[in-house]
């Protein structure tokens, strides 16, 4: 299934400026199953998108949406993780805007290692409810909780709307790169603004859909009330966006429920939104 259900003239890989990249993990769900069916369900319901965007007075699909085949699902979250990277590779080599979905947070961090392949000077932005900063058990394995560990081995990050994480993730936190959810409710997007001044030129966005407040997002495995809002979410993109270069994105942490269809759509219209936002510039 294609991204936004475009004709085949806008979705080939060729002439695509944007490649979509669905991988559909979810092998380290401690909670609640069923993120490795977001994919899926972020495909079906972009089917729905008006491909006008009224934000932006833009139709990006113009510049080409190609949507690849799944990654086989690993169960092993370093084989996937590899996976992942090699998949992704050739996507940032050909110049591809490449957009990873998700599946665990855990499949960031291969699209993450390729982003740093191709571009050394590369910065994350991490949007998420978790500071996911805990240490990488060497026996245990990878975790949902450690990505961004991973992610800081191997570039600087800014984390944006955290309001979880236990003690020992406290201890190992930089300030001046995290801004949480409550700072963001009392000062708006101005909290943001010095920790976004940190990043590189260029930069990849990570986003946990349980960045979200539930109200709005409910479909996550472990959502945390006090979240940032619609607006919010697209108007820190938004400024990211205007003053950098967008090389790679995933949105990630959606488990489908019957019952919150409007989440699926809302998960696929941000997506649509940012890729506007970064194109019609």
């Amino acid at each position: 299934m294609d991204f936004a259900a475009l004709p085949k003239k806008h979705t080939e890989y060729k002439t695509s400026k944007i490649v979509v990249l669905p991988i559909s993990y979810d092998g380290t769900a401690t909670l609640l199953k069923g993120s490795d069916l977001g994919p899926q369900a972020i495909l079906a319901a972009s089917s729905r998108l008006t491909l006008f965007d009224l934000e932006t007075n833009f139709e990006v699909y113009r510049q080409g949406i190609c949507t690849l085949p799944p990654v086989l699902s690993r169960d092993n979250p370093v084989d996937m993780i590899d996976e992942v990277r090699q998949q992704a590779n050739p996507l940032f080599r050909d110049g591809k805007l490449v957009v990873g979905l998700g599946g665990k947070h855990l499949v960031s961090i291969g699209l993450i290692q390729a982003a740093v392949e191709r571009h050394s000077e590369l910065s994350v932005v991490q949007f998420d409810a978790h500071a996911d900063l805990r240490p990488i058990d060497a026996e245990a394995g990878y975790g949902n909780s450690c990505v961004m560990t991973r992610v800081n081995e191997m570039c600087e990050s800014v984390q944006i709307g955290i309001r979880s994480m236990d003690q020992k993730e406290r201890g190992k936190v930089d300030l001046d790169r995290m801004v949480f959810a409550r700072d963001l409710h009392y000062h708006g997007v101005s909290a943001a603004g010095d920790a976004l001044d940190m990043l590189s030129d260029t930069v990849y966005i990570t986003i946990d859909l349980d960045v979200l407040d539930p109200s709005c997002m409910p479909s996550v495995e472990r959502p945390e009330p006090g979240g940032i809002d619609w607006y919010m979410l697209t108007r820190l993109i938004r400024q990211v966006a205007s003053e950098k270069r967008i090389v790679g994105l995933d949105v990630v942490g959606l488990v489908p429920q019957p019952n919150h269809p409007a989440a699926d759509f809302l998960a696929a219209k941000l997506i649509y939104r940012i890729l506007s936002m970064i194109f019609s510039r």
